[in-house]
């Protein structure tokens, strides 16, 4: 019988976690075992006692690590916390995997499975799966949530005796799954909103939730396979950033959430046209943790610069980490699901999946997944 280990996150400010009690009939209708580490939904009030109530064995880090076939968290297991893993364990958690070579040959070489759930492929099949995007969506609603506690004023339009205010301009660069998220919810709160995106294939998504798209004529622009928007010329980059800084010095809030997966962020927002917006305003970074599409911003910091608040904070579905457990819980059981064995009650890695030739990156002492070779420019002879 398969057993299915869920440790605390280490990861500092991290309130996040993979496991509610609410998914363990789920897990136990598939004849799963479920080890937890004591104190694993601690910082979204959810006590020890409720997941024994609900049938999972509490233990200690060190124990719950060596108890699980798999051992499935939200960020990376430290390197130390990998030696006390079963040696042929799978490890599923956000990897990163474009940006920690060093970790992704360290734990080759510990002959562990690894599974990215960033690297889930985004089809229909995987939907339920898809943890990135339910994440992305949880980031975009709380920036909207943060930019606004942050602002001196209202969003929406308010007509009293004492007079009318009139609503908040938010623009919003970038319409993925974070920038809709993030429309829809300054357009609920009554905030005037326009978007952005290279891709203009997503215009009618973004008029569909209530805001305007500027258009920005940037000549031959396309997205990968996988729905992410291609990175820009140099000459495209400075279209853009011309034609957008009007917008960006008439709004009130400007959040951005243009990455480019597996490579640095794109710097859109310049110095320059920081100090043309209004005293006050608030530009909310998504990017800032890996490099930040604005100048000026800090990782992981609020900062005042040129009388306008850049907010780079970072991890933001931790500001609404209750319902971001429930997801992340939700995302990892359909995924243990979809390989689970219903006669045998265990997981079983089927490598001709194509949603496994996808996410696994490492596998029998190899860095085996072929979009991170081709990264990590590994040969076709070469191990990790």
């Amino acid at each position: 019988m398969t057993t299915i280990a869920f440790p605390k996150e280490t990861k500092p400010g991290e309130q996040r976690c993979a496991l509610l009690p609410s998914n363990l009939k789920a897990y136990g209708l598939l004849g799963l075992d479920i080890a937890v580490e004591s104190g694993i939904g601690i910082d979204i009030f959810i006590s020890d006692e409720a997941y024994e109530a609900a049938g999972a064995k509490v233990l200690s880090r060190a124990e719950t690590l060596a108890a699980g076939d798999i051992v499935v968290s939200v960020n990376k297991l430290e390197l130390t916390d990998i030696t006390h893993c079963q040696k042929e364990a799978v490890l599923i958690s956000f990897l990163d995997p474009f940006n920690e070579a060093s970790y992704l040959t360290t734990l080759s070489e510990s002959g562990q499975t690894s599974i990215s759930v960033e690297m889930i492929p985004r089809s229909s099949r995987c939907q339920k799966m898809d943890a990135l995007s339910s994440q992305a969506s949880l980031a975009g609603y709380a920036m909207v949530g943060i930019g606004m506690h942050q602002l001196q004023t209202i969003l929406p339009m308010m007509m009293t005796p004492a007079g009318t205010i009139k609503a908040a301009k938010v623009f919003v660069i970038g319409a993925g799954v974070a920038g809709l998220q993030a429309i829809a919810t300054a357009k609920r709160l009554g905030a005037a909103v326009t978007a952005f995106d290279t891709r203009v294939v997503v215009a009618e998504q973004v008029r569909s939730l209530g805001g305007k798209f500027l258009d920005i004529d940037l000549g031959q622009t396309e997205q990968t396979a996988q729905g992410y928007a291609t990175e820009l010329t140099p000459e495209q980059m400075a279209i853009q950033q011309a034609a957008q800084e009007a917008c960006i010095a008439d709004s009130d809030i400007v959040i951005t959430t243009a990455q480019l997966f597996g490579r640095k962020p794109p710097r859109l927002i310049s110095a320059k046209t920081v100090g043309k917006m209004k005293p006050g305003s608030v530009i909310v970074d998504m990017a800032a943790e890996s490099g930040g599409n604005v100048e000026g911003t800090v990782a992981g910091k609020t900062v005042l610069n040129q009388n306008v608040y850049l907010v780079g904070n970072g991890n933001w579905p931790c500001f609404v980490a209750k319902d971001a457990s429930q997801m992340y819980a939700n995302n990892m059981f359909n995924l243990i699901a979809e390989f689970c064995d219903k006669e045998t009650k265990t997981f079983t890695l089927d490598m001709e999946d194509d949603i496994l030739q996808s996410c696994v990156i490492t596998h029998g002492g190899s860095i085996i997944n072929p979009v991170i070779r081709k990264h990590l420019n590994l040969t076709s002879e070469a191990s990790a």
